[in-house]
């Protein structure tokens, strides 16, 4: 037991197999540890804030009750961005299935004085950094899922291939396969002129 503020010293396949034995605390541990770091996938996977979250919270939720089934093949992390990419791709085919439109906001002036709305503002002096964070945020989004979730642990956070490939659930050379179609549709999107 570690007092407020103080880190655990366990490690993570040793708070999984606390939280199994019955302490309350060893799962809230282990999200606390990685939680940015799966949140940044699953919004990198999916594209979009809420999704990311819903999926984020599935994906703990399945870890939380499927805690007594993680054998200690792989790292508890590999385990955890498994289970949140295949969230990721859980809500996109059901999207697939049965899209939703999002209610249109009306655009006008709270009672803040400040604007709301669907649109994106533009801010006039954005960096180009943030312009092009922004092109290669939404090239990415226009990938397919598979591709996506590839470049995202490879290229972004730097996952090396074996590792992505137990997170994705698919063989090594698929991966490898997947981000080379991902880089090319990716620099084709965002070439001068490319397909926007």
């Amino acid at each position: 037991m570690t007092g407020a503020g103080a880190q655990d010293p366990r490690t993570d396949a040793e708070l999984v197999a606390a939280h199994v034995a019955g302490d309350p605390d060893a799962f809230g541990e282990v999200v606390r540890r990685h939680r940015d770091r799966l949140w940044a996938v699953a919004l990198r996977t999916t594209g979009d804030r809420e999704e990311a979250a819903d999926a984020v919270q599935d994906a703990l939720v399945s870890a939380l009750r499927a805690a007594d089934r993680f054998r200690g093949e792989s790292a508890v992390t590999t385990w955890l961005h498994r289970i949140v990419v295949n969230a990721c791709l859980d809500r996109a085919r059901r999207r697939a299935v049965r899209p939703t439109r999002p209610l249109e906001e009306e655009v006008g002036a709270g009672e803040d004085g400040v604007r709301t709305g669907a649109a994106l503002a533009v801010v006039e002096d954005a960096t180009p950094h943030v312009e092009a964070q922004l092109d290669v945020t939404a090239a990415l989004a226009r990938l397919p899922e598979a591709q996506r979730a590839a470049l995202v642990l490879v290229d972004m956070y730097d996952v090396p291939v074996a590792e992505a490939a137990q997170v994705l659930g698919v063989a090594v050379g698929t991966v490898k396969s997947r981000c080379s179609r991902g880089r090319l549709a990716l620099a084709e999107i965002l070439q001068p002129g490319g397909n926007r």
